[in-house]
């Protein structure tokens, strides 16, 4: 089969751009909207897009704001959300955003297993390690865990998840009213996992999906990152700026993946963009100037407060100076790394540089016509930097219809994107293998060496 891009939606209700809420076509209470958040699935899906993908915070604000101006201060849990999207769409994946800092595995594992059921195998899980001291203070602790204790526990987390969802073999359920059988017990299985932070018997208490288990999805960009994605994740998003160091992390990706006994095609790397798409040069232009002139100045400083690390406040200096040093914390170290690099790049004072994130936070944005977004899109596609998109459609919802009216379309005549979903569930419309049941798995190996 000839190999495709594919494309996920990151889609907050309140939307991407820090000052999109104030933009007279997005609804203001769209972060808190059902039929809002229901019409940009459905858009979504009208797109033949992969998935509709949603982070999550576990506190008040993201990036630090809290003086009142940022749409992202409340909005819904995504597993609830999708849950209930999911009856009104067919084809269209969702993949939403779970903490293994704050979370158990039991709880992960249920609670995505019943989405994947839900939407008859659609379901995705990103995988993250939560920063923060504001988190971690509604969860127990004063201070956020080291950065590299959250990947350790990141590591096992996932592990313990992937053995729960294999707890009932695929064909385990016979649900025989004749005999009364309605489950063969000889394909239940209990997990029985003893680690460094997490003790489980099992069994889950929920059924594989016609997808076999949600598909895995990570986001991390440090070593530590990398290293979880390359072992663990069948979908990376990832946040660069150049294609040079796209693909330095898309090969080092697949190599490290390859050294684990992994065949890297089963690994997609999917960039985030955000795009401001014009029929014409002036009019994407136009449309990022006009959306630039809503960001609530305080609003702004508290976005690269929260994204150079929380320890350095911007409220006192110069605005129209540069950034100033900020030394790196246990938060987001890559994402922190990503903004200075931003900032020194384009010599770039404090102001400009929250102007340039506002729209995906260090995300590349692009603005132009359907055909030169394309062009970006399709160089990095064929050159060793992605696999596919994670779009990031800066205010909702004019600038998902724009990306599905105008930019769709030139991808489908390029032959570079689908014109129709390959399959019913999300792994078959990603190209993604069906994970064996490992119980299976390991029975069908000795039947076969005997």
């Amino acid at each position: 089969m000839t190999r495709k891009i594919r494309l996920g939606a990151f889609l907050p209700g309140g939307g991407q751009h820090v000052a999109s809420w104030r933009h007279p076509d997005q609804p203001a209470d769209g972060a808190t909207s059902f039929e809002f958040h229901k019409q940009l699935a459905q858009t979504a899906e009208r797109g033949l897009f992969d998935a509709y993908f949603l982070a999550d915070n576990l506190a008040i604000g993201f990036g630090g704001a809290r003086e009142g101006g940022n749409a992202r201060v409340a909005g819904f849990e995504p597993v609830t959300l999708f849950s209930a999207l999911a009856p009104f769409t067919k084809n269209l994946g969702f993949i939403a955003t779970a903490s293994t800092t704050y979370e158990e595995p039991y709880n992960t594992a249920r609670k995505f297993a019943s989405l994947d059921l839900i939407s008859g195998g659609r379901a995705g899980w990103n995988v993250v390690t939560t920063t923060g001291d504001p988190t971690a203070q509604n969860f127990n602790r004063e201070t956020q865990l080291p950065h590299a204790a959250r990947y350790r526990r990141a590591a096992e987390h996932v592990e313990v998840v992937k053995k729960l969802w294999d707890s009932f073999e695929d064909d385990a359920f016979l649900r025989d009213k004749e005999r009364g059988v309605f489950y063969d017990p000889e394909k239940l299985h209990e997990s029985d996992h003893r680690g460094e932070h997490f003790q489980v018997r099992g069994p889950l208490n929920v059924s594989r999906s016609p997808q076999g288990h949600p598909v895995i999805v990570q986001a991390g960009q440090s070593d530590d990152g990398r290293g979880l994605a390359a072992a663990t994740a069948e979908v990376i998003f990832t946040a660069h700026q150049h294609i040079g160091t796209a693909q330095e992390f898309y090969r080092d990706i697949k190599a490290r993946a390859r050294g684990l006994g992994r065949n890297p095609d089963h690994i997609l790397v999917m960039p985030g963009v955000s795009p401001f798409v014009g029929r014409t040069l002036e009019e994407a232009r136009e449309k990022y100037d006009r959306l630039t002139a809503l960001i609530v100045e305080e609003d702004g400083v508290g976005l690269l407060n929260g994204l150079t690390g929380g320890t350095l406040d911007l409220r006192g200096y110069d605005l129209d100076g540069p950034l100033p040093p900020a030394p790196p914390t246990e938060g987001m170290k890559s994402r922190q790394a990503l903004i200075r690099q931003i900032a020194d790049e384009n010599n770039f004072t404090i102001r400009q540089l929250y102007q340039w994130i506002a729209s995906a936070r260090g995300h590349y944005t692009i603005v132009g016509t359907p055909e030169t977004i394309v062009d970006t899109l399709q160089e990095w596609f064929e050159n060793e930097a992605a696999d596919g998109f994670n779009i990031l459609p800066p205010w909702l919802p004019t600038a998902l219809d724009d990306f599905v009216d105008l930019v769709i379309p030139e991808l489908q005549r390029r032959g570079l994107f689908r014109t129709e979903y390959e399959g019913t569930t999300l792994r078959e419309n990603l190209g993604l293998p069906f994970p064996v049941n490992r119980w299976a798995g390991a029975r069908a190996a000795v039947q076969a060496a005997e």
